[in-house]
């Protein structure tokens, strides 16, 4: 059962991080970025997301334990 939640879990932060860096490009692109540059502005939204992600899930690892 825990394994299933974690990789519940997972997916669901990758889909929340791709439907932002999907976002963050598309915002890039109407701005009047060129399309390298909307991509970069894509991927830094994508990894902060997961980053972000991550420290929180951390922060709650340390906390229960």
């Amino acid at each position: 059962m825990n394994v299933a939640v974690v990789l519940l879990t997972a997916a669901l932060v990758f889909v929340v991080a791709l439907l932002a860096a999907f976002g963050a490009g598309k915002l890039a692109l109407m701005d009047g970025a060129t399309y390298p540059a909307a991509l970069t502005r894509a991927a830094v939204t994508f990894a902060a997301v997961i980053t972000l992600a991550t420290t929180v899930a951390s922060t709650f690892a340390a906390l229960l334990t």
